[in-house]
């Protein structure tokens, strides 16, 4: 981890168990039959999301809004919004808004994956209170140093910043009530292994909150090796009817699915492929049956 970033050590036993127990899992679960280049379009889609936490003002080469007013059209509270640092809002970059499917209470423990620079993160912390925690994990460094300065500008103390990436999680079996995320799911080479790492860090009965990109159709090898689409979130969005199987397989039920209609790409290429393939967004509540 660098040195220069301002997160929180993780500690080194609960991350080598929780990355082996991935790995074991993965060795399980992977495709052969893959048809992607899974380092590139990680280097993709950390360049552009490097250009989000440095340049969030910026954006005319990116495929998908940022910032406060995306937020708005999204559905978040304004005042809560409000209460944030500037540069967190800023370099929101969300599909959607699953707060309220989260159910987050007092004293919660939340996990949130990919949080980029912390809007998530820091309006969850002030809802779960000075008795709760987030811990905020991402694997751009550029994105945990912003949320780093955001959280001593919000003076959010309860709200930990940990490198990692949503495959392996450095947490221990059964330690979160909730788990969030927006958007990163789609960006993710190995969908089932971030639910399944989910479902593993949930205690029995503890909710997963999540807004994603889904398809209608299955998407075609062009788009799902286009590392420009990808690093939007459409190359990685699952199919909308291949959604539950992922949860039930990694051990969800209850799931509730909700459309975003308010989400939409800012490039002509992006709506393009988008409406050809049916790729919206949508937010998802899920339990953990364990």
């Amino acid at each position: 981890m660098s040195s220069t970033i301002d997160v929180d050590r993780v500690p080194v036993l609960g991350w080598q168990r929780a990355r082996g127990r991935a790995d074991l899992r993965q060795s399980r679960t992977d495709r052969s039959t893959v048809a992607i280049d899974e380092r590139e379009l990680r280097r993709e889609v950390a360049a552009v999301y490097r250009i989000v936490a440095d340049r969030p003002d910026e954006d005319a080469d990116l495929e998908f809004p940022t910032g406060r007013g995306l937020a708005a059209r999204l559905g978040y509270p304004p005042a809560e919004i409000g209460r944030l640092p500037a540069a967190a809002v800023d370099s929101f970059t969300g599909v959607g808004y699953h707060l309220d499917l989260a159910d987050l209470a007092d004293g919660d423990v939340v996990l949130e994956f990919g949080c980029g620079s912390g809007t998530d993160a820091f309006v969850a912390a002030a809802r779960v209170g000075d008795s709760g925690r987030v811990i905020g994990v991402d694997p751009v460094p550029e994105q945990l140093a912003n949320a780093s300065r955001c959280r001593e500008e919000a003076g959010a103390a309860n709200v930990s910043l940990w490198r990692a990436t949503a495959e392996a999680l450095p947490l221990e079996d059964g330690t979160v009530d909730v788990v969030l995320s927006n958007g990163t799911i789609s960006l993710s080479p190995r969908p089932e292994r971030v639910f399944a790492e989910a479902s593993r860090v949930l205690r029995p009965g503890g909710r997963l909150a999540v807004s994603e990109l889904v398809g209608e159709r299955r998407l075609p090898d062009r788009v799902r090796t286009d590392p420009a689409l990808w690093a939007a979130g459409i190359g990685g969005a699952v199919r909308i009817d291949d959604c539950a199987d992922l949860l039930e397989t990694a051990g969800f039920d209850d799931v509730t699915i909700r459309e975003n209609p308010w989400y939409e790409f800012v490039s002509d290429r992006a709506r393009g492929v988008c409406q050809q393939y049916g790729v919206e967004s949508v937010s998802v509540r899920a339990r953990c049956r364990r």
